[in-house]
């Protein structure tokens, strides 16, 4: 495995040398690896949601009670722990190498930190959306811009501080 994060990280700091005057490795290779991520899961999503769940409603049974899921969330819920584990992986072993805190520590904390993205998200959508009306893609872009710089220093001074 070492092998394989030592490629994954040649790979990305030779595309980093142009950069390395405006902006520091350690964020070069988070964006990286976060845009990696994210590709991952829309190819992930568009699978599980279009050849894997169908488009039809998904009902299970689980102790006695029926739940019904949409296909969207269904695959949402479906891909959300691959990619929160390959995320995980990603930041532990590419950018934030020099942590010496425990593994099981750093996923705890990291798992923190996206439920936090996902309350950002959750709750700004709503106030950009529903209480100042904006449309939903600007507001959802701006969000994320916002996700990004609050994960970024979480995860670098919490999750995996040094």
């Amino acid at each position: 495995m070492q092998t394989f994060v030592q490629i994954i990280t040649k790979i990305i700091d030779f595309f980093y040398r142009p950069f390395g005057r405006y902006i520091p490795q350690q964020l070069f290779r988070y964006a990286v690896c976060g845009g990696g991520n994210l590709i991952l899961d829309w190819i992930l999503y568009f699978i599980v949601y279009n050849f894997i769940i169908g488009h039809e409603l998904i009902y299970i049974n689980f102790f006695h009670n029926s739940f019904c899921f949409t296909p969207h969330i269904l695959s949402f819920l479906i891909v959300f722990p691959i990619t929160l584990i390959t995320g995980f992986w990603l930041n532990k072993h590419i950018t934030f190498t020099q942590s010496s805190l425990q593994g099981y520590k750093q996923l705890y904390r990291y798992i923190l930190v996206v439920i936090v993205n996902i309350l950002i998200n959750y709750f700004g959508l709503k106030l950009c959306v529903d209480i100042f009306g904006l449309y939903p893609t600007p507001s959802k872009m701006i969000i994320t811009i916002i996700t990004v710089v609050i994960s970024f220093f979480c995860q670098k001074y919490f999750s995996f501080r040094e």
